[in-house]
């Protein structure tokens, strides 16, 4: 007798569970690397995100309510009139009964904590830490505190940025905070030369102290780009020397006047 032949359909049918087989595999890998890149979080980035919308939340209310036509302003209940004089804008708090001297030997204290906080560094030459009457010199490589081309600092700088503030907590001196880069020419949508960038890192840097407690009126930010080099740019080393922030202590209160 002859054999009855199977139709193609039905074959074909017969492996369709390939297909499926084959989508649920797909799935499941892009599944495993989306649980990956979620596992990977730059620690730094996040905690920057969390501080700022914490801030966001905390902040007052600065939304306001339109005034119909033909209705006449209501006034605030504690807005100042025009008879009231405004407060006076208050500094950095300051201790007027120590003199030049009692301040210098103040911020060579200071130095010599930040020289303990740092000793090994120092020693193997990646911080330098110079003094004199007036100033107080910390000089931080860019890779201690931020990727390549970046100015979000990476997880490392709090803990290194938290060493300095414990230092300068109780006291009154004004900080400078300066970038600088190499002269490697940088042109991207968020920092379209050196000058962005230095100074954003800066700002950066003083935003951490900011969270960390120390006074924002104690505290400015300067970039100075490629133009201030320590070293020849022609080298590895050179560059390397020159991309770096550094913070300057002064021995006064004043920021604007240290900065003059």
């Amino acid at each position: 007798m002859r054999r009855r032949r199977q139709p193609r359909e039905e074959l074909n049918n017969k492996e369709r569970w390939l297909i499926s087989y084959a989508d649920f595999i797909t799935l499941l890998f892009a599944f495993f690397v989306v649980m990956y890149s979620v596992s990977s979080v730059n620690e730094g980035k996040y905690k920057v995100l969390s501080e700022t919308l914490t801030g966001v939340f905390n902040a007052p209310q600065r939304s306001f309510q339109p005034i119909e036509v033909g209705d006449q302003p209501q006034r605030l209940v504690n807005a100042p009139s025009d008879d009231v004089i405004p407060p006076p804008v208050t500094e950095a708090p300051r201790n007027p009964e120590m003199d030049a001297q009692a301040r210098t030997e103040a911020l060579r204290a200071m130095a010599d904590q930040l020289a303990m906080e740092f000793d090994e560094l120092i020693n193997q030459g990646v911080i330098t830490l110079e003094t004199s009457e007036r100033w107080l010199e910390l000089n931080l490589p860019n890779s201690m505190l931020f990727n390549s081309g970046d100015a979000e600092p990476h997880y490392d700088a709090f803990a290194v940025i938290g060493k300095i503030a414990g230092v300068l907590q109780g006291q009154d001196n004004a900080v400078k905070i300066e970038g600088f880069t190499d002269n490697q020419p940088i042109n991207t949508q968020r920092f379209p030369s050196n000058w962005e960038l230095s100074s954003a890192r800066a700002a950066a840097v003083v935003r951490m102290l900011t969270m960390e407690g120390i006074e924002p009126e104690r505290l400015a930010a300067v970039g100075y780009g490629q133009y201030q080099p320590v070293a020849r740019n022609d080298t590895e080393e050179g560059r390397r020397r020159n991309r770096r922030v550094v913070l300057l202590v002064s021995r006064d209160a004043s920021i604007r006047g240290a900065m003059r």
